[in-house]
């Protein structure tokens, strides 16, 4: 039990980049996940290759890195991984943990790890046909007799520098991805926006744009686009105002004419109507001598001729059948709508 709760400790004290207990001093990241401040500083420099030679300057400018734990960004400041603060409560307990353990934890867990086939043997050597830990009377008598093997921890120290070099080759292309990523969302951001972005760094060299972003960008060519429409709109305006004013014109001038010959005949009526009052009334003297005299007084025998001439008038000044119709001012627009629906971008030469 007390192996057991010494080697669940040694889990929790694994540097996840190196795979080895952590070593003085421990950084804690934002994230609150630790590191060795050799393998913090690997992973920075490999997410920041330029971070030295900007680090070499006067005012020395920070950089980035994600935690290999939780994927977390952790953003420095120009004092690099130094700007770290350190976790001296870890430190503590792999003082204590060393100052306990007489040897490290793995030789212990190894001194209890037994062959199943050979109670009292211990797993010491490694198949390498079987990709398998065994013993020796399992080399000697057993499974693995006609097996080539390897010392164990041979072949344990060549397994774990792979995995640590596969974790930071990993680690690596995850952050050279993770870059990929902060070039295409700053794409985005420049069609949609227009705001150029810089490129990110990446492990193995600055981070070049995937494809160039181009100068006339979405927001601008819209722009552009309502513009050349408002253009349009404002000519359609300008000769719908023409075509409106030309249709008042021809009407305001008909309507003056018509109600010109109103007022003409309406005169002419009311003259008529007074003559005929008047030769009514001349009617209606009984006597003959004093309805001549009347008929004398207004002008005598004239009187009849104005009234013959009057109502003999001319009444053909009038407007002509149809005068009132202003169809003529009908428009065919089907031609130019067509037209305006073949509007498309111009195809570069």
């Amino acid at each position: 039990a007390e192996a057991r709760s010494m080697e669940s400790l040694e889990k929790q004290l694994i540097c996840p980049i190196c795979l080895e207990m952590f070593s003085k001093p421990v950084v804690i990241l934002p994230c609150q996940h630790n590191l060795c401040r050799k393998c913090a500083n690997d992973v920075f420099q490999a997410s920041n290759p330029l971070w030295q030679s900007r680090g070499s300057s006067a005012v020395p400018s920070g950089g980035r890195f994600r935690c290999p734990s939780c994927r977390h960004e952790v953003v420095l400041d120009r004092h690099g991984v130094y700007g770290l603060q350190r976790n001296l409560l870890v430190e503590n307990i792999i003082d204590i943990y060393k100052q306990e353990s007489a040897r490290p934890l793995h030789a212990k867990a190894e001194q209890h790890l037994m062959c199943e086939e050979h109670e009292d043997e211990r797993i010491n050597i490694y198949c390498l046909r079987c990709e398998a830990p065994t013993c020796s009377l399992c080399k000697v008598f057993g499974a693995h007799k006609d097996c080539e093997v390897a010392p164990l921890p041979a072949v344990y120290q060549r397994q774990k520098s792979e995995l640590s070099d596969g974790i930071a080759m990993l680690v690596a292309g995850n952050d050279r991805i993770q870059a990929i990523i902060t070039q295409m969302e700053e794409i985005c951001h420049t069609i949609e926006v227009g705001t150029r972005g810089a490129a990110a760094g990446c492990a193995g060299g600055a981070a070049q744009p995937l494809t160039p972003v181009p100068q006339e960008n979405g927001r601008r060519q819209k722009q552009h686009v309502g513009l050349r429409f408002d253009a349009l709109y404002a000519i359609l305006e300008e000769r719908k105002k023409e075509l409106l004013q030309s249709i008042a014109a021809e009407q305001e001038a008909k309507l003056q004419r018509v109600r010109g010959l109103i007022r003409q005949y309406g005169d002419h009526l009311e003259a008529s109507s007074k003559l005929v009052e008047s030769a009514i009334q001349a009617m209606e003297e009984p006597q003959m001598a004093l309805y001549l005299q009347v008929l004398r007084g207004t002008g005598g025998w004239a009187a009849l001729g104005l009234i013959t001439d009057m109502s003999k008038a001319s009444m053909s000044s009038r407007p002509e059948p149809g005068y009132e119709s202003m169809d003529h001012f009908s428009i065919n627009v089907d031609y130019v709508a067509e037209m305006l629906r073949t509007i498309e971008f111009q195809t570069g030469a």
